[in-house]
């Protein structure tokens, strides 16, 4: 049978390695890209304004069905209860009092998957500040915009990836304390950080690890095709978008043509001991001392 020069793959963690088990048995290389736990990061600096909007507008994608969604989020305690109460507002002012009838929101994919994000919900123990399951309908397969906070850490809310419209929201006394919380979880395939202290972003992105950033904004990196996606670790393996893409599924032969008119003979058997300085510098180099060719370099700018 034919077989495959590369295999990609988008899911979960669990797929991916029947796939990447199965792409070994050829030593088929394979890209993973695989989601996890996307954690926003807002330092007390953040325009309040902007970041609620953009929160909300991508937790609310699809419904919050998006593998770079926001799963939950760390704001700075001097701004927290500004940051929960606002995202409530916004959530009524995007979809109305009654979510279920808007035209902006959208519906869970399949009842499966609404059985397990309400499974998450009522085990989380956490409190729910709007949404939940009061008005939700798995016939319809309809869950609310849920804000929930005092979420236990090492509830499943906290340690699967939602993949839904469901966002705990944590209050941190600062951004080590936060960079923490994050490191001591599986690396994200996007992390996000609502900051207009640039050093306070810049911290951040030193300190943690991710397939992706994206700087007071959510998601729209992705939409860059400049720039690389791709997870690290369990949010995945290797990278796609624009030429990363095209790289990911290209081969990159080598070919040198060498000419016929020179051929020393102390490249070749019997050696000599006067021949290894040459034979190092064919295979090692560099033949031309870098001083030397620094000044060929400049010769030629001169001349030409």
């Amino acid at each position: 049978a034919q077989q495959f020069d590369h295999i990609f793959y988008t899911g979960n963690g669990m797929v991916a390695r029947i796939v990447m088990e199965a792409a070994s048995k050829h030593l088929t290389p394979v890209t993973l890209e695989l989601g996890g736990k996307s954690p926003v990061i807002v330092d007390k600096s953040a325009n309040m304004a902007v970041t609620v909007r953009r929160i909300i507008d991508g937790k609310c994608m699809n419904v919050g069905q998006v593998c770079v969604s926001p799963d939950y989020v760390l704001c700075h305690k001097d701004v927290y209860p500004t940051l929960v109460e606002e995202l409530k507002k916004e959530i009524k002012r995007c979809f109305g009092d009654d979510p279920s009838s808007s035209s902006s929101f959208g519906r869970i994919i399949n009842t499966r998957h609404w059985d397990r994000i309400a499974g998450l919900v009522e085990s989380s123990g956490g409190k729910v500040q709007c949404g939940g399951l009061e008005t939700a309908n798995k016939e319809k397969r309809f869950i609310p915009p849920t804000l929930m906070t005092d979420v236990p850490p090492n509830s499943r809310l906290m340690t699967e990836e939602i993949f839904g419209p469901v966002l705990p929201v944590f209050p941190i006394d600062n951004l080590e304390k936060g960079i923490a919380f994050v490191n001591e979880k599986e690396r994200p395939l996007a992390l996000y950080v609502f900051a207009e202290d640039k050093k306070a972003a810049d911290y951040v992105i030193n300190n943690t690890m991710s397939g992706g950033v994206c700087v007071n904004d959510v998601i729209m990196h992705i939409t860059n095709p400049e720039l690389p996606f791709g997870g690290t670790g369990s949010s995945g393996l290797g990278m796609c978008h624009g030429k990363s893409g095209f790289d990911t599924f290209s081969h990159k032969k080598a070919v040198l043509a060498r000419a016929t008119w020179l051929d020393p003979s102390n490249r070749y058997a019997p050696y000599k001991e006067s021949d290894i300085p040459l034979i190092k510098k064919l295979l090692i180099g560099p033949l031309i001392p870098p001083a030397v060719s620094r000044l060929i370099k400049v010769a030629m700018v001169v001349f030409v």
